[in-house]
């Protein structure tokens, strides 16, 4: 699909911000965002990460939530923090009243698992109803992002709320109080570019927003039709021009924002359909973004201005993929959907590997067959669709990948497919919809009911 002449842009307003540095109170191993670094996925850490565990091994600790959700969890320094919602639409047969929804902010002690506070939010009402697929996600989707200082939490409906280190709600700002064009609410994840919270509030108003993170005031407010069937979260990449610029993929295109006041600096051909639910994805300049169910992946040199798609675009090919943002690392490009490995080559798009993936054998399904698939699928019928909605990571040479049935694939990284592992957190009840964190060798993965940390016994 080859990008319109004219982006499908609407009522920019636009405020000049003064651009500070961010960072100063994060550690390198700190996973402050969805997906870490820059949403690159990969822990830079040189610890080693797990291959195996189960109820008894390589498990440092399991909490309770006080609810469910499908946020990732951050790590910042000894501090974990996850996102659930409470009192409203825990039953899809009784979901209850809606003035008993809370959101919550948790903060836990990585180390021992301990709830060091929690910062329950009350609710915009009315909110969506809990149903269809809505329910599929529920009311805490979007990843928490934090600079060491605050750290900064969007609600959907209910806005943004920041809290300090310490529990204490430091502003909440509205960002839109719409429901989108399919009704399935909103997933994309805050990030932070120097001293701004970028808010993707693609449901609530179609809009890109600029917060800053010390008042929570609106600096730039980027509106746009595209953003109306978007769920990715936004990365930043380091143009040509040493100017940092932000991307978001939208159905059909790529988008390329200024930092400082929102405006459009470039677009280009993207993927096709009519959703965009992962991210793109950075590496060396290039752009990379990978199509859902109808399929297209591009690579974009980043820079320019307008649209750069006969100037920029490297290549483009057909492959598909799913709701999960891809993984690149060291020049190839995984992803895996309805447990099959994909393997590309950044350079030109060409298939370097497509293998299924090895499922642990049950009473009643051999190892060696594919999981069978609920008609219908979801949580409505007591099941889970063989779609998942988590998004690989990756450490210590080692791809990591939770299906949402809550099983663990870990595969070595490199051009020779290598399932490495299999684990099952135990527990057929729960939906693990959310991408994990990884800090220093240890992986911290959510359920809706449950928090683990997953370490190497020494």
């Amino acid at each position: 699909m080859i990008a319109s002449k004219q982006p499908r842009f609407i009522l920019p307003v636009c405020a000049v911000a003064v651009l500070l540095l961010v960072g100063d109170f994060l550690l390198a191993s700190d996973w402050p965002r969805f997906r870490g670094p820059n949403g690159s996925g990969i822990s830079p850490d040189s610890e080693p990460a797990p291959v195996t565990w189960s109820a008894t091994e390589n498990l440092k600790w399991t909490i309770d939530l006080p609810g469910p959700g499908s946020s990732c969890p951050i790590v910042v320094g000894d501090k974990v923090f996850v996102t659930c919602w409470s009192g409203y639409g825990l039953d899809r047969n009784e979901p209850g009243d809606q003035v008993n929804l809370k959101r919550h902010l948790v903060c836990v002690n990585r180390s021992t698992g301990e709830v060091i506070w929690d910062q329950a939010v009350d609710p915009y009402l009315p909110e969506e109803e809990y149903g269809g697929m809505f329910a599929e996600h529920g009311y805490t989707s979007h990843t928490p992002v934090s600079d060491g200082e605050k750290v900064f939490a969007f609600f959907g409906k209910t806005g943004v709320v920041a809290v300090d280190m310490q529990g204490k709600k430091l502003w909440q700002v509205a960002v839109g109080t719409e429901s989108g064009v399919h009704g399935w609410g909103s997933a994309s994840s805050p990030v932070l570019v120097n001293n701004l919270v970028i808010v993707p509030a693609t449901a609530e108003s179609h809009s890109l927003v600029a917060l800053d993170k010390e008042t929570g005031k609106v600096v730039w407010n980027q509106e746009a039709q595209g953003f109306e069937a978007t769920w990715g979260t936004p990365v930043l990449v380091d143009a040509p021009d040493n100017k940092q610029e932000i991307i978001l993929g939208v159905p059909g295109e790529l988008w390329a924002f200024k930092p400082e006041d929102g405006k459009l600096k470039w677009y280009s051909q993207g993927s096709g359909g009519n959703a965009y639910c992962s991210s793109v994805i950075v590496e060396d300049g290039i752009v990379y973004a990978l199509g859902g169910r109808e399929g297209g992946t591009v690579a974009v040199k980043a820079g320019g201005s307008g649209d750069v798609s006969e100037t920029h675009l490297l290549w483009s090919g057909s492959q598909r993929g799913g709701i999960g943002t891809p993984l690149i690392h060291e020049g190839l490009i995984y992803w895996i959907g309805r447990d099959i490995a994909n393997c590309i080559s950044a350079t030109d798009g060409e298939e370097v590997y497509q293998q299924r993936l090895e499922a642990p054998a049950t009473d009643d399904q051999p190892a060696s067959d594919p999981p069978a698939e609920e008609p219908g699928g979801g949580r409505r019928r007591g099941g889970f669709m063989n779609q998942s909605y988590s998004s690989a990571v990756a450490a210590d040479g080692k791809l990591y990948f939770v299906t949402r049935r809550g099983l663990c694939y870990v595969v070595k990284l490199g051009a020779e497919f290598e399932q490495l592992a299999v684990n099952d957190f135990g527990d057929p009840g729960a939906d693990f919809s959310a991408t994990p964190a990884v800090s220093n060798g240890e992986l911290f993965v959510r359920s809706s009911k449950k928090l683990y940390c997953v370490a190497q016994q020494k």
